[in-house]
């Protein structure tokens, strides 16, 4: 069988590796510019700071427009950082005012999203980089100047490189979601493993649907904001783009509309080969789209692929063995899963072939589906910035506000450490915390966030890289004194450094302690002591990180609440408009039938159910990965701490479920004539359940014919949704 791609070589054609790229070119590209040609080494590094500050916003993955228009702020608040530490830096009263006014101010951000903590995070660091040593009040202005001129270098650079590779950064983030989605279905085949556990088949299953979410609103809010407009070969490049994104969409809505019962399968044909063939198809479907995602990013066209003809081939006959054998008498629902698991494979087959196909068109790409692309829009994430949502937000109860409040509470606890060493006889043990007391609160700033259990994780992942950092640093000081390695590496370290932050925090950590350290090597390489500084001060930094992450702590199980109530509402969404997208195309589909004429409205009309049916599918997956990505946070903080497991545990489990089986049963509902008694019976019962209302399921439905498919979907929508009620009051109550 196939084998799946290394990771090592993912990443290197992944737009984290790429966008690393482009932060450390252009973070360094000012400091070798001004200290290698006008030997302006001060200034180098304050506009080298100022870039730096702008760079983060710049992440790999993100909106265009958003990550403009953060840039612009962060170049704005920045400056204005910047002028107000410089000013209070040599006050000695002043500085111990600013520096917590501005952490709990910039940590509030954190309203905002991911962006807003980002901007904040970057105003902070340049708060700290400013605060390493006092300013004359006549040296503010320059070093705010210098400070914002590096921050519209990089601003300018990054708007060029994006004008210029914009297809190669889109290639990339959709490669990235293609790789997640093979992950996922990589995932989803062990449960045709007989001897894989279920359990733990499961948590893998999530956890990669949690990440493919992720990418693939990534490839989204990327891919949906460059739409062809013309004819020219760069709306050919997007069509192509646009129609690979269509088909992946398509091939997760496949996967996810429906949900197996695995056990029932191992329990009724246990030593079976059909779900050994199923296995290995969806293996080899996986390994497809790896390669289709790896043949994007590196911009080529893919031209071989596994086949999987013969593991299809081999459940047909093996379905017709069942069929002779009498299981679809005795046992229908069994052998209707059996069918329902061939339909859904030769689904996805097609659509990994078509999306294979669409590397390789040379000609005007045609767009898969016209009639969406006037309403793709509807499917962008959007972000609206209010100084309501500050303000709104300061109050004890509020996460944000508590998160800003420890590290306010944190960078006072920093100071006065940093006070305490500077004034006694202790600056002699510890003479890196008074030349570079900042590290430690730099340390805070990284290390804490807003969930105790992220913070507490950071917290050993920048021990660990640190202290790998510096014995890598050590080492190399000791083995050469060559400038010209020692250049090399800080270039490596800093791409590095850049490109893993989102992805493996531990060894970005390394490559920024061997990053820092050479820089502070070349600035004074008569002495290895900031290896020990960083050390010492990092360790610090943590210690303070830990010990105030239990100052008004918020744990996760406070949200878990809201967030499941968040996805109960987004499935009945799902329920709602599935339902009037079916019976807008039975009407459709009758008119149609009868000879009447092209209506237009009432096409228009169902074109519109579909798209909102398809925006509510899109809604549950973001919703339920919110969920999940809580729930398993939770599950890192302390036992005493985490509340209602099981029952959050099995919401978990039957809101994958429902989801799948609402969308498993709307479009076989939309091709019935009409709908028997019995089974709206059954889907009345499930909206009534999910708006906590009694309701009385009919105990059996109308199985005759294609209406045997539907018995086994709505049976689970039932019951999930009679659990979902049941364990949403336990909740409650708790």
């Amino acid at each position: 069988m196939a084998s799946r791609i290394p990771q090592l070589q993912r990443f290197f054609y992944s737009h984290y590796f790429f966008g690393g790229l482009r932060q450390a070119i252009g973070v360094m590209l000012p400091a070798l510019l001004l200290v290698g040609v006008f030997q302006l080494y001060s200034v180098g590094m304050i506009a080298a700071i100022g870039a730096a500050c702008v760079a983060i916003i710049d992440q790999p993955g993100g909106p265009r427009r958003y990550g403009t228009n953060g840039m612009l702020g962060a170049i704005l608040l920045g400056s204005i950082t910047a002028a107000i530490t410089g000013m209070a830096s040599s006050h000695s009263v002043l500085i111990w005012l600013a520096v917590p006014a501005l952490c709990f101010v910039f940590s509030m951000f954190t309203v905002f999203g991911k962006q807003g903590g980002l901007l904040g995070f970057a105003c902070l660091l340049i708060m700290t980089l400013t605060m390493r040593t006092p300013l004359a009040p006549h040296e503010v202005m320059m070093h705010t100047l210098y400070s914002f001129l590096g921050g519209v270098f990089y601003f300018i650079y990054s708007f060029l490189v994006h004008r210029v590779l914009w297809h190669r950064e889109e290639q990339q983030v959709l490669s990235v979601a293609l790789f997640a989605t093979a992950d996922y279905i990589f995932a989803r085949s062990q449960f045709y493993d007989v001897n894989a556990d279920l359990e733990a088949s499961y948590r893998k299953l999530i956890h990669a649907q949690s990440t493919m979410t992720e990418a693939q609103q990534a490839a989204r809010d990327t891919v949906l904001r460059e739409l062809p407009r013309g004819h020219k070969r760069g709306d050919r490049l997007r069509a192509e783009a646009l129609n690979v994104f269509i088909d992946m969409v398509a091939l997760l809505d496949s996967l996810l509309a429906t949900h197996t019962d695995y056990a029932t399968l191992r329990r009724s044909v246990p030593d079976g080969d059909v779900l050994i063939f199923a296995r290995d198809a969806l293996y080899k479907l996986g390994v497809n789209l790896s390669y289709i995602a790896l043949n994007i990013a590196r911009n080529r066209s893919v031209k071989e692929r596994n086949s999987v003809k013969a593991e299809l081939r081999a459940i047909e006959y093996e379905l017709q063995k069942y069929r002779q054998d009498g299981l679809a008498e005795k046992e229908p629902e069994v052998y209707a899963l059996l069918v329902q698991v061939l339909r859904r494979l030769r689904n996805a087959t097609r659509l990994v072939d078509r999306m294979a196909e669409h590397t390789r068109s040379t000609s005007d790409a045609v767009l898969v589906d016209m009639r969406l692309e006037k309403a793709l829009d509807r499917f962008l994430s959007r972000r609206a910035w209010r100084i309501g949502m500050l303000t709104s937000n300061l109050r004890l109860d509020s996460s944000h506000f508590r998160y800003a409040a420890r590290v306010t509470a944190a960078s006072l606890v920093a100071m006065s450490i940093t006070t305490v060493i500077a004034h006694t006889s202790l600056s002699e043990v510890l003479p890196g915390s008074t030349m570079h007391g900042y590290w430690i609160i730099l340390t805070l700033l990284v290390i804490m966030k807003p969930g105790f259990a992220l913070t507490r994780q950071r917290n050993g992942w920048r021990l660990a890289g640190t202290l790998i950092g510096c014995a890598i640093a050590l080492v190399l000081f000791n083995v050469t004194h060559s400038p010209n390695i020692y250049l090399i590496v800080l270039v490596a370290a800093s791409v590095l450094g850049y490109s893993l932050i989102q992805l493996n925090y531990m060894i970005a950590a390394v490559f920024n302690t061997v990053f820092v350290l050479l820089v502070f090597h070349f600035l004074s390489p008569a002495t290895n002591i900031a290896i020990g500084e960083r050390l010492i001060d990092t360790f610090i930094g943590c210690g303070i990180a830990l010990m105030c992450s239990y100052i008004l702590p918020w744990w996760e199980h406070n949200y878990m609440g809201s967030l499941a109530s968040a996805v109960k509402k987004a499935n009945r969404e799902l329920l709602n408009t599935g339902l009037h997208y079916a019976a807008l195309t039975r009407e459709l589909a009758g008119a149609r039938d009868a000879g009447a004429s092209h209506n237009a409205t009432l096409d228009a009309d169902q074109h519109e159910a579909e798209m909102r049916w398809r925006l509510a599918r899109k809604n549950v997956y973001v919703a339920f990965s919110n969920y999940t990505s809580a729930f398993y946070r939770m599950m890192d903080e302390p036992i005493k701490r985490q509340k209602n497991v099981p029952e959050l545990n099995n919401l978990m489990i039957q809101y994958h479920v429902l989801a799948s089986q609402i969308s498993a049963a709307i479009p076989i509902l939309a091709s019935l004539q009409t709908v028997p008694e019995g089974i709206q019976k059954s889907l009345d019962a499930v909206g009534a359940y999910l708006d906590d209302r009694d309701a009385n399921p009919p105990l059996s439905i109308e199985t005759e014919g294609e209406l045997a498919t539907l018995a086994y979907p709505l049976r689970q929508m039932v019951k999930a949704a009679q659990l979902i009620r049941q364990e949403m009051r336990g909740v409650a109550v708790a």
